[in-house]
């Protein structure tokens, strides 16, 4: 998992939105936008924070939808 992605949600205070394997999601989102680890992504200003933003909106949007969907264990 990145140290930056990590540092960037505490900064933004969205760290504590997310779960692991939400935050494994967002690197490799990230790695998908850009085409490099997500940490050297971030060093490199590849992605800014609003983009950063958008892109941990939609992993914590697509779990609320799963959530939402998923049948009930009765």
């Amino acid at each position: 998992m990145s140290v930056k992605v990590r540092e960037w949600l505490k900064r933004m205070d969205l760290l504590h939105l997310t779960n692991h394997d939400d935050r494994v999601a967002i690197d490799k989102e990230i790695e998908s936008w850009t085409g490099i680890y997500c940490d050297d992504a971030i060093d490199r200003r590849l992605i800014n924070e609003d983009e950063f933003e958008k892109i941990v909106r939609s992993i914590l949007n697509r779990k609320k939808k799963r959530k939402e969907t998923a049948p009930m264990v009765t």
